[in-house]
């Protein structure tokens, strides 16, 4: 499976200082419309690949917290300030990738997008999947299955 994503990526923060390696598949790849991904990356919506932790590595630099520093636990360059990832704490296993981080990312687009009722009304980003909120918990196993199977691959 490994050879069908071309791993390991590679990425980092916009000056270097801090640098990352992915060594698993994404879980799920989207777009998040919610109000406070907007304020954080100053755009419309924010680009994601979930991963498992244990696939997720920071081989250079110390990221900080910045943006809201109640859990999830948004994670920053401590120079240049690019928001690289989130940990969640429910589940405590996934890591939320800003996937323009990723030093080759043109591939990736996203497979659902959330919160929609929070969104510009202008904006479409074009994924397979759309929801107002968050998906339903039981929405969450055919997600990710239909993702493995048909996801965008570098």
């Amino acid at each position: 499976m490994s050879d069908e994503w071309k791993l390991p990526w590679e990425g980092g923060c916009r000056c270097g200082a801090v640098r990352f390696r992915v060594t698993t598949p994404p879980i799920l790849a989207s777009a998040c419309h919610c109000m406070g991904c907007q304020r954080m990356t100053a755009s419309a919506f924010t680009l994601s690949l979930s991963l498992h932790k244990d696939g997720f590595e920071v081989t250079r630099g110390q990221p900080v917290l910045g943006g809201m520093r109640d859990p999830p636990m948004h994670y920053h360059c401590p120079d240049c300030k690019s928001w690289l990832f989130t940990r969640a704490v429910d589940p405590d296993w996934l890591v939320n990738l800003r996937t323009t981080m990723l030093d080759d990312h043109a591939w990736a687009r996203p497979f659902m997008e959330t919160f929609r009722a929070e969104g510009l009304p202008w904006v479409s980003s074009g994924a397979k999947h759309s929801f107002e909120g968050l998906p339903a918990e039981a929405d969450w196993p055919t997600l990710v299955a239909e993702f493995a199977a048909e996801g965008a691959r570098p």
